[in-house]
């Protein structure tokens, strides 16, 4: 049976969590599509395909000076489509340059397809992301 939107979230925050941290790229569908609606000016909002995404996400989140040390789930929304939950969640982290502990909240709509992530909506608090990078 393929994962489910629930499973593969678990499977994104273990990964998150995980020290080194893993990426999740192989959770994605070839032609997930990737939004960031909230994302930072001078960043993209919106990725089609996995490669594009991994291409931009994976040497941004190599040069994060932050370890994530607790990922708290707040709620798990079903939707009418059995393939699509909204999440939110809460991602706390250290700076490693400065040992600071901060949390930022998130909510993220996440699609399922033949148990990968075909459609990952996130909703980011950029700006206790930007203080948590300071």
């Amino acid at each position: 049976m393929p994962a489910t939107p629930r499973d593969l979230f678990q499977q994104m925050r273990q990964r998150w969590l995980d020290h080194p941290a893993s990426f999740i790229g192989d959770l994605l569908t070839d032609d997930a599509v990737v939004e960031t609606p909230f994302a930072p000016p001078g960043h993209p909002t919106r990725f089609e395909g996995r490669q594009r995404f991994l291409d931009f996400a994976a040497p941004q989140r190599a040069a994060l000076p932050l370890r994530f040390d607790d990922c708290r789930t707040i709620a798990v929304h079903d939707t009418l489509d059995p393939d699509t939950i909204v999440v939110e969640y809460e991602l706390t982290g250290t700076n490693t340059k400065t040992a600071e502990q901060s949390t930022a909240a998130f909510i993220a709509v996440l699609t399922a397809r033949d148990g990968k992530v075909a459609r990952w909506r996130e909703y980011q608090n950029t700006l206790a992301i930007m203080q948590a990078l300071t």
